[in-house]
């Protein structure tokens, strides 16, 4: 009975679209469309099915995607239809990303088509272009408080220079990434100033109060994001005389998506940058984007019906565009981004893997793989066609969000472990190189979290203060052993600006009073690129780790076992310095490759005679694929240096 009701509404929809739609080249539309009706229907009605005007709002959810398949160009459409065909395509070992300011990396979007060269000479091949809407000068959280969703920031340039942009990127065959902030607004919005003129329309887009009652009642289960620069979740707004729902800063009004008009706006948009040549978009703050009292208001199943309803939504427009969700939660939680009961991602098909990153910190602080190899385990293994984005640094902080049992099961006391955490990369501990920040402090629990650049983080500023030769080296293998890991463990690695030179703090954000309350403008840098020329000078800090790092990219793109198609088997050693883990091939089942990496500064052994029992190591020569020679395995015992990796051919 539901289904005739849906098909019913669907042949309504169509045939007012017939009046109101003159292009007859919607042929991939309708098939679209037909295929995926049922599901976006079922989706709509059960978030807005009890709504009187529930049929009127479906009416114009689908008028939308028309309209913006029509503006969609003949040549998005054809990829749209390749991209279709090779449905896995972006799992393919070959993407390496990159993660950029536009007017820190390079003034603005015409300076960024200049240092394209750049990023190719590395190997990057996926652009993430982060915020360049219109932003209100001074509240723009790093351009996540977007005032003009359909607005280039002035600063960086125009609507042109980005379709430009575009036209170079395809030539070169480079995705770009961008961004879709969905939970909130700027307060300066149009929205927010209809809303605080008296409009009620508007006032509905957003969580919006009266009095404290409400507001109070949320408070009760909410956690605070910015405990130290924006406590609460609620501000009171004079022009308006009410309360509004403020998650992330005072001046972030988040979305109210009980409405089903935003959920429609919110389409639209997305699907206007897909129509600009968007390959992914990243969805900002998905974790938060439905608000229940008496819950934490993350990671409510309405959040992850919104986001199947975008996707499908997508699906029938722009079916070629991915969708990365920004979801930094536990693994358990950040899995069902993907979507479950299902082998193809019903919501995003790329995730951040926050968990991973995280837990390489904590061995770096530690020199000790232990909860490094506890806390994989929690992860679960995502759907087939889904993968991870798996980073280092990016522009946000470093949570330490580990699980208690995970850290007791290492042998550490949950909250010493971070205080010790908080306080090694702060540079506070009596053995500790680095040199980071802490940020989000929290004064009722003491928590924290750590701001910082790789560089600085892995002690190499403190070790070129010091000009101590044997630190900045121990420095730089930091560095790449990071890096060797986020290549190898199955996703797309994703690199952060200025981190492939060993760019340092910059702490000039404390001469800025819009920038000088939030310590992560730390590791948001302008780049040198005096300092990047160095890069090409043999020998220097620069060309160290660019031409590793360059060489690494290049070798992981002939490795097919580096594809990520869930071929990762964790390996369990005896020596708690060490990672291990296998990648295999699924078409080639002998195609395996050994990945081992030592987090201690001293050469350790691996006994590899649990191994052979597996299969590797069945040589006493065995091929390191990165650098192409043969290492020695003796006596059952195989040496790997201190902060070393190798990628063995098995």
């Amino acid at each position: 009975m539901y289904e005739q009701v849906s098909h019913s509404l669907l042949n309504d929809i169509l045939i007012e679209l017939e009046h109101d739609i003159r292009d007859k080249n919607l042929q991939h539309f309708y098939i679209r469309l037909g295929a995926n009706f049922y599901a976006i229907h079922s989706l709509f009605h059960q978030l807005y099915g009890q709504r009187p005007d529930f049929k009127q709002q479906m009416h114009q959810l689908v008028k939308t995607l028309a309209r913006s398949y029509i503006a969609r160009s003949q040549q998005l459409r054809k990829l749209d239809l390749a991209r279709e065909k090779d449905h896995n395509w972006f799992l393919h070992q070959k993407w390496v990303g990159y993660a950029l300011y536009c007017k820190e990396f390079a003034g603005d979007l015409k300076g960024l088509q200049k240092r394209l060269h750049y990023l190719q000479d590395l190997g990057i091949n996926m652009l993430h272009v982060m915020p360049i809407l219109d932003c209100p000068r001074g509240k723009s959280d790093g351009g996540y408080a977007i005032r003009d969703f359909r607005k280039i920031n002035p600063d960086v340039g125009t609507i042109k220079d980005l379709d430009d942009l575009v036209r170079n990127l395809k030539k070169r065959g480079m995705l770009l990434a961008l961004d879709v902030v969905v939970n909130h607004t700027s307060n300066e919005h149009e929205w927010a100033k209809k809303a605080r003129n008296g409009e009620k329309t508007y006032q509905d887009y957003y969580h919006v109060f009266d009095d404290r009652e409400i507001p109070d009642m949320y408070e009760e289960s909410m956690p605070e994001v910015f405990p130290e620069t924006s406590p609460g979740n609620f501000t009171w707004d004079d022009g308006m005389g009410k309360w509004v729902m403020t998650v992330f800063n005072d001046f972030q009004w988040d979305l109210n998506y009980r409405n089903p008009a935003v959920l429609i706006e919110m389409v639209d948009i997305i699907l206007f940058w897909a129509n600009h040549g968007a390959d992914i978009i990243r969805l900002d703050a998905v974790a938060f984007l439905w608000k229940k009292i008496g819950s934490a208001c993350q990671n409510e199943r309405e959040a992850h019906l919104i986001l199947q309803l975008m996707k499908d939504c997508c699906q029938v427009t722009a079916p070629g565009v991915l969708f990365i969700a920004e979801a930094i939660v536990a693994p358990v939680e950040v899995i069902k981004y993907f979507g479950e009961d299902a082998i193809n991602a019903k919501e995003c098909e790329i995730a951040y893997n926050a968990t991973f990153m995280a837990l390489m910190w904590d061995a770096v602080a530690t020199k000790n793989a232990t909860l490094l190899n506890l806390g994989i385990k929690s992860i679960p293994d995502k759907l087939e066609r889904a993968t991870w984005l798996n980073y280092i640094r990016c522009h946000d902080d470093i949570g330490l969000g580990f699980d208690d049992n995970d850290i007791r099961l290492a042998g550490y006391d949950p909250k010493l472990h971070r205080r010790f955490l908080v306080e090694y990369f702060t540079g506070r501990h009596k053995v500790s190189p680095a040199r980071g920040v802490a940020f989000g402090i929290n004064k009722k629990n003491g928590d924290a979290r750590i701001a910082g650049s790789l560089a600085s983080l892995a002690g190499l500023e403190s070790a070129l203060e010091e000009g101590n030769q044997e630190a900045i080296q121990i420095g730089i293998n930091t560095i790449l052993l990071m890096h060797s890991l986020i290549m190898a463990f199955g996703g797309i690695p994703l690199l952060y600006y200025g981190d492939a030179i060993g760019t340092l703090n910059d702490t000039s954000y404390l001469e800025d009073e819009h920038k000088q309350h939030d310590s992560r403008w730390v590791h948001r840098p302008r780049l040198n690129w005096e300092k990047a020329e160095r890069r090409n000078i043999h020998g220097t800090v620069e060309y160290r780790i660019f031409s590793t790092l360059r060489k690494l990219i290049a070798v992981r793109k002939e490795i097919a076992a580096f594809a990520d198609h869930n071929n990762r088997e964790l390996l369990e050693v005896d020596n708690p310095h060490l990672f291990v883990f296998s990648r295999f091939d699924n078409i080639n089942t002998y195609s395996r490759v050994l990945v081992i990496a030592n987090f201690d500064i001293n050469p350790q052994i691996l006994d590899v005679e649990g191994l052979r029992r597996k299969g590797f190591c069945q040589h006493n020569l065995v091929r390191d694929l990165y650098t192409g020679d043969n290492v020695d395995v003796i006596d059952h015992h195989l040496e790997i240096p201190g902060l070393g990796f190798y990628w063995l051919q098995t």
